[in-house]
Order: structure tokens, then sequence, then C-alpha cells
């Protein structure tokens, strides 16, 4: 078993409940790991047989692109995504964080962590 971490991809998106949210936007860093069986192609050396990282980047800043209200919901459309697409996946845990979050308070970000294994 092995595991693949992408660290801090940053994006702006509209998500939100306040209309300020919706309209101007937000910066937001996700955070996605993977867990997936990586002892054939660290053998091999060959892309096909791993879990592409370009490809969890697509999904992450794709489904960041689609306006929610709730950080949950992004969340679970990522795993969702991640499920779907790469058969090699067995767990995934994503963390969406907003930067600097309207809640009138000093508080750098708010996070939400879903973590989810493989529907059978």
């Amino acid at each position: 078993m092995g595991k693949i971490r992408l660290n801090n991809i940053r994006v702006h998106s509209n998500h939100g409940c306040l209309k300020e949210e919706m309209l101007i936007g937000s910066d937001y860093r996700v955070d996605l790991e993977v867990y997936a069986d990586l002892s054939k192609p660290s053998l091999s050396d060959k892309l096909t047989e791993t879990v592409d990282y370009v490809h969890l980047n697509n999904i992450v800043k794709e489904e960041m692109d689609i306006r929610s209200n709730l950080l949950e919901h992004v969340a679970k459309r990522i795993l969702n995504r991640v499920f779907l697409e790469i058969e090699s996946v067995t767990t995934a845990e994503v963390q969406v964080s907003k930067i600097n979050p309207p809640i009138g308070g000093d508080v750098e970000s708010v996070t939400v962590v879903l973590e989810a294994k493989r529907p059978r």
C-alpha cells in the first residue's frame, strides 16, 4: 500500500452562503491524500500503472470551480470523482480550507475534512 499527497492546492472560488462570497469569492486551500497499491509502479516506472497526480489536481480544480454553499459538499464531490475515475484508489481524504473566512473574527482559515473508503 502507498500514499500520494497533494498539498496546498490553491484556488479562488465562490463557495459560501453569504451573497458577498457568491459574488466576490474567496481563496481556498485543498489537500488531498489517496491510498493505493504503489508496489507495481515503484518497480516499473510507468505512469500508466500509478495514480496520476495531475489527474487528481484536475479533479480538485474542476470541483472547486462548481459553486456550492458548503465546503462539505465540495469535499464530497471531490471524493466521489476520485473513486469514480481512479480505480486503484482504495481510501482518500480531502481537506478543503477557506482562507480568511468572513465569520466576524481574526481566523486564518476554516477547514472541512472528509475521509472515505472505496464504495463496494
